[in-house]
């Protein structure tokens, strides 16, 4: 495909998001695409590398080396590093290029951003709102800011999947985590209750005293897919939720629920990470459940 427009594009952070948007965008006919990553020289870079090599994607030997002459800079880091990255790249930035911010934290936290970044760039708050596979560049976003609607056309060329939402910073990251008090929420109460149902032998009483209240819900398959979900991504889903907390804190309330989840995500993920949960994420919830049990005693 030839793109009329072909940005250069950079990426600070090049871990799962940014690896799959860089190689969509390559595959959409983006040329000059390249990532930074601050793992890049440590041994666990290796992997990151190699995937940036496969994509297509240059390796910048820093920060300031990926955003020369960029375009657009994307910065797909974790949540707790959002405004570290932006600090690394500010004193590097000519030519006024976009700034997209897709991290998953709070409508505070990108208007901190973008006060940072002034007017060394033009910033985007965009929030993610489904997983980035399989679909990649083209996963589904909600976009935001007073630079929205001048980047949407060169967004939609490149395929992207985007909403308008505002031109207000801060309102589509407000959605998403706002949004995520519920959709990781329920996967913590699914992981408490079945839990608790696994642990007094009472899986399948319990299914079906909740069929009853909610009958279009396929539970079995829910918590199964629950489970793996947590399992695999907790630790990047605690974080994502400790700052869904800070926005409920922005907007005068107690994120109660919200600190329940980022416990339960966080748990989650660190048994996620033991071999024998692991090798029970594409079996039956009850096999994943047992290995969690075990992974506890």
């Amino acid at each position: 495909m030839t793109l009329r427009n072909t940005p250069r594009i950079a990426f600070i952070g090049f871990g799962e998001a940014g690896q799959a948007i860089a190689s969509g965008l390559r595959e959409e006919g983006v040329a000059e695409i390249a990532a930074w990553d601050i793992r890049f020289p440590r041994p666990e870079g290796e992997r990151l590398k190699a995937t940036g090599v496969r994509a297509g994607v240059r390796l910048a030997t820093s920060a300031a080396d990926a955003v020369a002459g960029s375009d657009i800079v994307i910065s797909a880091v974790t949540a707790a590093s959002s405004l570290e990255a932006a600090q690394s790249v500010v004193p590097h930035l000519s030519g006024h290029p976009y700034y997209i911010d897709i991290n998953s934290v709070s409508p505070g936290r990108k208007i901190a951003t973008a006060a940072l970044l002034g007017d060394k760039a033009r910033y985007v708050d965009v929030a993610v709102i489904a997983p980035i596979h399989p679909k990649r560049h083209q996963t589904p976003v909600l976009i935001a800011g007073p630079h929205a609607e001048a980047i949407a056309p060169l967004l939609s060329e490149m395929a992207m999947q985007l909403k308008i939402v505002s031109d207000e910073t801060g309102k589509a990251a407000a959605i998403k985590m706002i949004r995520s008090v519920m959709i990781k929420g329920i996967e913590a109460l699914t992981y408490e209750c079945f839990l608790a149902a696994e642990r007094a032998g009472l899986l399948e009483e319990v299914t079906v005293s909740l069929k009853n209240n909610y009958p279009g819900i396929d539970w079995r398959e829910t918590t199964t897919y629950n489970l793996e979900r947590m399992a695999s991504h907790g630790e990047r889903r605690a974080a994502e939720m400790e700052e869904s907390a800070a926005t409920l804190r922005e907007l005068g309330l107690n994120p109660l629920m919200a600190e329940g989840t980022v416990a339960h995500q966080r748990e989650m993920g660190r048994l996620g990470k033991s071999d024998a949960v692991r090798s029970t994420l594409d079996k039956d919830r009850a096999d994943i459940l047992a290995a969690i049990i075990g992974g506890q005693a």
